[in-house]
């Protein structure tokens, strides 16, 4: 029997205990991490049981993060039973669709300004206390996986010289942009394949991963998404009903929309190169390939971002110098 299906023969058994009857989990989903979930039916109930091997995955970042946003309001998993020696999280059920694939043309403004009335409570009542910050090191990082592992590791490229100098000069620009915005709850991954169809709508998940950091980061990956994208005019009508909320509510926007969407931009910019590079890390080092085929999405927002920044034109010369889409 192999280590996975060891540990799931392991957290059937745990399930079982906790519920007193023996109850074989069905796959519920899996992620670019190394953590497996599975769903249990038992008396009329459902629940999910969290698979995450100790030696990859922390659970207490989970556990940490999911008490903080449902003391603010926000619809999350309540947790039922831990085993952090394990690896083991037994969940409540928050349904079997994502936005993902429910979001329409249709529905697509209601259902945002449900996502955005959560995510302005995460930001507004979400305690902070202790999160990592997304500071100038993180950010440093995360552009280093654009050049390490799409430029170097996928595209063969050499960075010596003038042309390693000028993105280290685009990648300055980002981070000294997003280090000057308001710092706020930031879930890091707040987008349709983690929110879920519930009620209340939408549920909450994949949030173990939160910082303190740059209040645009989420409504821009909210719409920046990784898998569905929308056309820039509505993306701009969304952000501006953003705006008139957060400065509604407190939050420490601009004043004018203009600054606000240049915040967005600049910090978008930084997370499209970012998950770029986490695609390429994904297929040449985990051996998972599909999701590098969503790169021209980002490298399509890159575009769009470029196109109305004048601070960001030498990036768009880097692209068309290694001919990237």
């Amino acid at each position: 029997m192999g280590n996975e299906d060891s540990r799931r023969a392991a957290l059937d058994q745990w399930v079982g205990d906790w519920l007193g009857a023996p109850v074989t989990g069905e796959p519920a989903s899996a992620d670019a991490s190394f953590r497996r979930y599975f769903r249990y039916q038992h008396g009329g109930r459902s629940l999910v049981a969290m698979d995450a091997p100790p030696e990859q995955e922390d659970c207490r970042a989970f556990i940490d993060v999911a008490e903080r946003l449902a003391a603010a309001g926000v619809n999350v998993p309540a947790i039922l039973h831990r085993d952090l020696e394990r690896g083991f999280l037994l969940l409540t059920d928050m349904g079997t669709e994502t936005w993902l694939t429910a979001l329409d043309d249709g529905n697509a403004d209601a259902w945002f300004s449900a996502a955005l009335d959560a995510l302005i409570a995460q930001q507004r009542h979400a305690d902070v206390t202790g999160l990592p910050a997304y500071d100038r090191a993180l950010l440093r990082r995360e552009l280093d996986l654009f050049r390490d592992w799409y430029l170097d590791r996928h595209r063969g490229l050499n960075l010596d010289g003038d042309r390693g100098s000028r993105l280290d000069a685009v990648f300055e620009t980002l981070i000294e942009a997003a280090l000057a915005q308001p710092r706020v709850f930031v879930h890091r991954d707040f987008m349709p394949r983690n929110l879920m169809v519930s009620d209340p709508n939408p549920g909450v998940i994949d949030f173990q991963d939160a910082v303190l950091g740059p209040i645009s980061y989420d409504p821009i990956c909210l719409f920046k998404d990784a898998f569905l994208s929308w056309p820039e005019d509505r993306v701009l009508v969304w952000l501006r009903v953003y705006h008139e909320r957060a400065r509604a509510t407190g939050l420490p926007v601009p004043e004018a929309f203009d600054e606000w969407l240049r915040w967005c931009d600049l910090m978008g910019a930084q997370r499209h190169l970012k998950v770029i590079g986490i695609f390429a890390r994904i297929r040449h080092r985990d051996g998972k390939p599909k999701y590098l085929e969503d790169a021209p999405r980002f490298f399509a927002y890159l575009r769009a971002v470029i196109a109305r920044r004048p601070e960001l034109a030498d990036l768009g010369r880097l692209l068309d110098e290694w001919q990237c889409p």
